[in-house]
């Protein structure tokens, strides 16, 4: 069995699409892209595809992941540029790599955000991020399934600040108004804080208040490296061990099928 790890997007209105719709999308493009799957044991077979921490419905993400198992072997980038041309614009598969170690899950410890605040002065947004990065705790409300839940926001963020939106004439929002641009790297904790809470915890310690719904974009996920303050590249341990290891014998057989050696 072959695992193969994939990265995809979430762009432009798709970004609206729930983790449900996405996986109705993804097993259609599985079908049309002739992806021999390998599937689940008893009465209700289904294919073997994990998913891994999806975003929130109505953010965008240009870093969400999965593996799929496959039955026979196939080269990962073949494999991309199917299953992409089979998925709508906006959900596009941009990398793939054979699962050459365990644990992806477990390297997806941070997220870098990117949240626009159209009507907000950059100013503005900058005094709320100091008085949210002076604060020991930042507490906020959400309500879950087990009722309204209290806990801190200020923990988890890495990293938080604040800049003004550039002119993009070429954009789909572009400037006819104030805008600020705030990055975020938040860590992946329990319960986990995500971009809406921090925009809370702003409005509690600064009365920061946006006029409109931020837009909401996660930049990358991977392993947070505290050394460097960075978020990594959770798909590279595969690639590193791709290059390490010798061919496979599907690769072997492949590139000495006839017509493909030399002459």
């Amino acid at each position: 069995m072959q695992r193969i790890r994939l990265r995809y997007t979430k762009r432009g209105r798709l970004r609206f699409t729930s983790h449900r719709d996405f996986q109705r999308a993804f097993e259609r493009a599985l079908r049309r892209a002739e992806v021999p799957m390998a599937y689940s044991a008893g009465f209700t077979p289904h294919p073997k595809v994990s998913y891994a921490n999806a975003a929130p419905t109505g953010t965008g993400s240009e870093a969400e992941y999965l593996e799929i198992a496959l039955t026979e072997n196939r080269d990962p980038e073949t494999l991309r540029v199917l299953l992409d041309e089979s998925m709508p614009n906006g959900l596009d598969i941009i990398d793939a790599v054979e699962a050459r170690t365990s644990g992806l899950a477990d390297r997806l410890t941070a997220s870098v955000w990117e949240l626009r605040l159209d009507g907000v002065d950059a100013e503005d947004a900058r005094k709320a991020v100091d008085a949210f990065l002076a604060a020991e705790s930042v507490e906020v409300q959400r309500k879950t399934k087990n009722g309204l839940r209290t806990f801190d926001t200020r923990g988890a963020v890495v990293e938080l600040t604040a800049a003004p939106a550039p002119g993009d004439p070429q954009g789909d929002r572009p400037l006819d108004s104030a805008c600020a641009i705030l990055r975020l790297v938040v860590r992946h904790v329990t319960p986990a804080v995500r971009p809406d809470d921090v925009l809370s915890g702003l409005r509690a310690v600064a009365d920061l208040a946006p006029p409109v719904p931020a837009a909401v974009t996660r930049l990358a996920q991977g392993l947070f490296d505290e050394e460097s303050g960075t978020v990594t590249d959770p798909l590279a341990p595969d690639r590193e061990a791709v290059t390490a290891a010798p061919p496979t014998a599907a690769a072997t057989s492949s590139a000495t099928a006839p017509g493909v050696g030399t002459a």
